[in-house]
């Protein structure tokens, strides 16, 4: 199937320090004592997941990789190798090899907390005017579209995306023939809306993948994006960690 002719642009993604601040809270690590084995394998999950969605990877995600696997190694290196490249380079190695990457994502940490609570502040001030009282029903429409706003991060759904592929790679059949058909991604948006529209209420995300076909699963993985970014369908999670819904924008309209 070709996706050569169709872009999707995600503008969730905000880098790998993002990715990795992400892991970190989900598998409720310790900033400070970073199990580097662990987290580097969430890490190329994720990027590998990427990649099969057909999705432009930054070289800076690929170059944190790096950066991960080198930590990694330097771990792994036993103490009297490290005695013999500081006699060797007469250089002194590092205490942690973790400890350069900790002041980096406490520092995007403060940022990313900061900018947070900036956008707070700014919807918080938009709510308040200083007019005399008006008619004020033109505007409904654009505090139900605030209340419908994405509380789901892409990293959940790719999250929740790696599972699926997980399950239905473990439900196929040992020999199967199946017919190649290529589906249009604008075809498949169409359908999803028609399909929650029909529902009238919450779906679960995994329910919009019946096909274990990998084409099918990537083209409405991206069809779900797309209506995500034209607000046409929103996505909820009760809790970390719990199922994720997906529903129709028109009943809040």
């Amino acid at each position: 199937m070709q996706y050569d002719h169709y872009n999707v642009k995600i503008d969730a993604f905000e880098g790998p320090l993002d990715l990795l601040l992400h892991l970190i809270n989900r598998l409720e690590i310790d900033i400070y004592d970073i199990p580097v084995s662990e987290i580097t394998e969430q890490y190329l999950i994720y990027i590998h997941t990427m990649k099969e969605l057909q999705l432009d990877v930054a070289s800076e995600y690929l170059v944190m990789a790096a950066t991960l696997l080198a930590i990694k190694s330097k771990m792994l290196l036993p103490k009297h190798e490290e005695e013999e490249l500081e006699d060797e380079f007469g250089m002194e190695m590092e205490e942690d090899p973790r400890d350069e990457l900790v002041e980096r994502l406490i520092e995007y940490r403060k940022y990313k907390e900061a900018a947070e609570e900036l956008k707070e502040r700014e919807q918080d001030r938009s709510l308040m005017y200083t007019k005399p009282p008006a008619d004020l029903s033109e505007y409904v429409n654009d505090s139900q579209q605030e209340k419908a706003d994405l509380n789901v991060s892409l990293y959940d759904m790719l999250g929740a995306l790696q599972k699926l592929l997980r399950r239905k790679k473990l439900q196929r059949p040992l020999s199967a023939k199946v017919a190649r058909q290529e589906i249009p991604i604008e075809k498949r948006m169409s359908e999803i809306v028609d399909q929650l529209r029909n529902f009238k209420g919450r779906k679960k995300f995994t329910d919009l993948f019946p096909i274990s076909d990998r084409e099918h699963i990537v083209v409405t993985f991206l069809a779900v994006l797309e209506l995500i970014k034209r607000k046409e369908i929103q996505v909820e999670q009760d809790r970390n960690f719990s199922d994720i819904f997906v529903a129709s924008m028109e009943g809040d309209k």
